[in-house]
């Protein structure tokens, strides 16, 4: 439940900032009439986001077991793949995001109606389609049978709605780069164990081999039923007996994602600069 209420208040507090800056600029410069437009792009966000992913919930029960599970593999990766490239981009841009948007606000306003629908729906959208498929592959890994996992879902995004209402009112001010830094960092360690699952996905589809080979088995001494098991599942997607190949891609994920995210921007510059010279 934790890391499905980090996933629902990391991207719902983007997109709730996203909201914030667009709303708070319109008023600032004067163009409350654009607000109507703007508030239809969020709309209609959030609609084809929410069908999104009902359609990933739905959709698939009628398939067989096989392409279920290759369908789940699949999109769980491409969801890992979608969360490292966005926690990245974050944690770049979370200092120049207001003047971002504003620029791209003042080229819309320039352009019309549409233009301000379209801005606003392209913020939001990314943020809400993103969510809905790390939400659908993290509770398909969690394998959790009951409502927590929606419930903590919901529960981040109503935190970071209140969250986005206090940086509008100005009663709340915080690090911005740090918060995205840390929450950042966790979220790499819920992709991590998206990820493992979506190898086991894959392997119980046939796609791979190696279902059999497992790397370790310590079912007995934490079984998944017990209260720290579900705990372990539900915040790291911990499984007691992975596989071989879950287990190698699992850790070269996580150590190398979170080694080259945690390194200082100066240091990462300067691993550049030698293969630049050359």
């Amino acid at each position: 439940m934790f890391g499905n209420y980090l996933i629902g208040l990391r991207e719902g507090l983007e997109a709730s900032l996203v909201v914030c800056i667009l709303v708070a600029y319109l008023v600032k410069t004067g163009n409350r009439a654009a607000l109507r437009p703007v508030w239809l792009g969020i709309g209609i966000a959030c609609s084809i986001s929410l069908a999104f992913g009902a359609l990933l919930t739905f959709g698939t029960q009628e398939l067989t077991f096989e392409a279920q599970e290759l369908l789940g593999g699949s999109l769980s990766i491409v969801s890992v793949a979608l969360v490292t490239w966005m926690v990245f981009w974050m944690k770049k841009t979370a200092r120049h995001l207001k003047s971002e948007l504003q620029g791209k606000l003042d080229a819309a306003l320039a352009m019309g109606t549409g233009a301000l629908v379209a801005t606003a729906f392209l913020a939001v959208g990314r943020e809400g389609l993103e969510t809905a498929l790390f939400v659908w592959a993290s509770v398909r890994a969690s394998g959790e049978g009951s409502s927590a996992p929606l419930v903590g879902v919901l529960l981040g995004i109503a935190t970071a709605i209140v969250l986005g209402w206090l940086f509008y009112r100005g009663a709340l001010k915080i690090n911005l780069s740090k918060f995205f830094t840390w929450t950042g960092g966790m979220l790499v360690v819920v992709a991590a164990g998206v990820l493992a699952y979506g190898v086991h996905d894959l392997q119980e589809a046939g796609f791979l081999g190696g279902l059999q080979d497992k790397a370790f088995d310590i079912s007995g001494a934490i079984p998944q039923d017990s209260w720290y098991g579900v705990l372990l599942k539900g915040v790291f997607n911990f499984q007691p007996d992975p596989t071989v190949a879950q287990l190698v891609v699992w850790t070269l994920y996580l150590t190398a994602v979170l080694t080259v995210f945690l390194l200082p921007a100066g240091l990462r510059g300067a691993a550049k600069t030698p293969a630049a010279v050359k």
